[in-house]
């Protein structure tokens, strides 16, 4: 591989900037380690998925500028750009990528508040007289 792979992963409101290059497999996020990023361990299962899946955990070093969202968004958001940048790098990766649902953008976001009404889908309570 040569220099660097840019990708971007979005999940809800969260978007992550990745740079992976060769290395050792450090993972700094937001210029901290995966395990000082994300102290539980599900968020940080959630990022190592596509790597574990290709065993490739010690191969690259990735680098991400996370923002937006919550834990859960920013971990998924992470996910799909390590994907992405790993199909990038090889494209026959792509078909076990996506068996395990990694590639595929997750579209649901959070509706909108409607006007004259609490919340998205909540309605004040109607009054016949």
């Amino acid at each position: 591989m040569e220099g660097v792979i840019n990708t971007t992963g979005r999940r809800k409101s969260a978007v992550a900037r990745l740079f992976m290059s060769d290395g050792k497999g450090s993972i700094l996020i937001n210029n901290r380690t995966l395990e000082n990023y994300f102290p539980a361990t599900r968020y940080q299962y959630v990022v190592m998925q596509p790597l574990n899946l290709l065993e490739l955990a010690d191969k690259y070093d990735i680098k991400v500028t996370v923002s937006g969202g919550g834990e859960t968004g920013q971990a998924e958001a992470i996910r799909l750009a390590i994907s992405r940048a790993l199909v990038e790098l090889d494209a026959e990766r792509k078909s076990a990528l996506r068996k395990a649902g990694f590639v595929t953008r997750d579209p649901r976001v959070k509706e909108r508040k409607k006007p004259g009404q609490p919340s998205a889908r909540k309605q004040f309570q109607f009054s016949k007289r």
